[in-house]
């Protein structure tokens, strides 16, 4: 058999390269499937011969016998009470509609990662999974769910299919929304953390705060820009940086509440009082935002909805039913605590 450059067999990502088509055209194809082309059928067929490809019979046959049990893979996350609201919701959803839930934690890259999903799921059998941020924008493990003829759905990916199950919050205008905030407390310096560069919410959480200060004619400045990564040292050395300018920003939105703690805690370091000498804002309304002082101005998103809603669709796409809708785009709330104030005179 033809191994990939992961050592695997050839999957049906390889052929669909290999073909010069998309995976949904070889798998409509290995399925023998009408109104494909013949040209695009023999550039497949041959493609499939040439790599050894061979298609998950297995998954088929087990195709109308369901375990009534779903899976949901995450990275090994820095927020724990994210993870927590996620679970609420999925099993709440997976609990009325009688189906079981199975966990799986991964490390997020990592050389071995489908090897061990692939293990996974030879050992269980499941009749869909849900993949967290930011694991529904590897290409190669959705092309091997695809293979396998395995149901998914995705929370918050960067880029998705026409017809992937997705659900996500709108971030980019919950962040514009804090920056005006800011921006109608009187503040012009204004700092921004981000978050891990493979998320999407990072570049929609950015985006969000350009677009606020465009709309009122406050230049973007990349020193008041800095790269976090959704974990409290992050958060705390990047403010540290900013805070050391010569020209310091008066108010610094971190893109969640972890960063937003450690900024606090980097502030009071300096000897910057929180929010007389600078304001902070996060996102997420975790429990550390209101543990801290002062509590946490920040973003509350309805992520245990948001977990529900997604599982509900999975579910109906597993049982052959029309789902309500594919793409469910939540919006979320300015919380308003005492890290923010006006600047000082």
């Amino acid at each position: 058999m033809n191994k990939n450059k992961n050592g695997r067999g050839a999957t049906i990502t390889d052929v669909a390269r290999r073909a010069g088509v998309s995976i949904k055209t070889v798998s409509r194809v290995m399925n023998n499937e009408p109104n494909v082309k013949d040209a695009t059928k023999e550039k497949v067929q041959k493609a499939a011969l040439a790599l050894n490809y061979e298609p998950n019979m297995s998954a088929r046959m087990l195709a109308g016998s369901k375990s009534f049990s779903i899976a949901l893979i995450y990275e090994n996350p820095h927020e724990f009470s994210y993870l927590k609201r996620v679970l609420d919701g999925v099993f709440d959803a997976c609990g009325r509609a009688g189906y079981s839930l199975l966990l799986k934690p991964c490390l997020y890259p990592h050389e071995n990662f489908l090897n061990e999903v692939q293990a996974f799921l030879k050992q269980t059998r499941i009749d869909g999974l849900i993949l967290t941020a930011p694991l529904g924008d590897d290409e190669e493990l959705t092309a091997l769910l695809e293979d396998q003829g395995i149901p998914f759905a995705l929370i918050a990916p960067k880029q998705h299919k026409a017809e992937a199950i997705v659900v996500k919050c709108d971030d980019e205008l919950a962040t514009r929304t804090m920056t005006e905030h800011i921006i109608s407390l009187g503040h012009r310096r204004i700092g921004f953390i981000k978050g891990h560069p493979d998320h999407a919410a990072t570049d929609l959480r950015l985006s969000g705060y350009k677009v606020a200060l465009k709309q009122h004619g406050l230049k973007y400045d990349a020193k008041l820009v800095r790269q976090g990564y959704f974990d409290f040292e992050s958060g705390q050395s990047t403010c540290k940086r900013m805070l050391n300018l010569k020209n310091p920003p008066t108010a610094i939105i971190a893109s969640n509440d972890d960063m937003a703690a450690g900024a606090n805690y980097a502030a009071r370091e300096l000897g910057f009082e929180v929010p007389a000498d600078v304001s902070i804002t996060g996102f997420d309304d975790t429990p550390t935002a209101s543990q801290l002082w002062p509590p946490l101005t920040t973003v509350k998103q309805p992520i245990t909805q948001m977990a529900e809603f997604i599982t509900h669709q999975l579910i109906a796409a597993i049982r052959n039913e029309e789902p309500a809708a594919d793409t469910g785009t939540f919006q979320c709330d300015l919380v308003l605590r005492s890290s923010t104030a006006p600047p000082r005179d």
